[in-house]
């Protein structure tokens, strides 16, 4: 079930991002500083960005951890939906396999790779509000 704020009657055009879960065999999450030069800036997240037109979610998956991370994922299984009124923006999280063994930060985009467990990332004090809502979905989801 998807996370839905209260819409409104005649809701603006919509933002729609992708948030990308890549997790080691020690259980730590994918996650990411961003850095001085993009919304939010130096807030702990998962990797991510915009869909771009005529894109999918699973193109703009592979596209995102190419510009942010230099890396090649498979995306397995969208886990996560969140609509945010506030900001007209829909986000879908998906689990992925990282298919690179090395990273290689954009420094226009992330200022910092992370490897935490759920919990961390949940309660990260420079984490985004979000980040509780998609490990929570993370941790209900399994993918075979």
């Amino acid at each position: 079930m998807p996370h839905t704020e209260t819409l409104p009657s005649n809701p603006l055009p919509r933002t729609r991002g992708v948030v990308i879960a890549c997790q080691r065999d020690d259980g730590k999450w994918l996650c990411i500083r961003r850095s001085q030069f993009v919304a939010a800036p130096f807030k702990v997240c998962f990797p991510g960005g915009m869909i771009e037109p005529g894109e999918s979610q699973q193109q703009a998956v592979i596209r995102e951890m190419r510009e942010e991370l230099a890396a090649e994922v498979a995306p397995l299984q969208c886990v996560w939906e969140w609509f945010w009124t506030q900001r007209q923006v829909s986000l879908w999280g998906w689990k992925c396999q990282l298919l690179s063994s090395k990273l290689t930060p954009e420094p226009k985009e992330v200022a910092e790779i992370l490897w935490l467990t759920g919990e961390e990332v949940s309660n990260h004090p420079d984490g985004l509000p979000s980040n509780r809502l998609f490990v929570a979905s993370l941790a209900a989801k399994t993918v075979p």
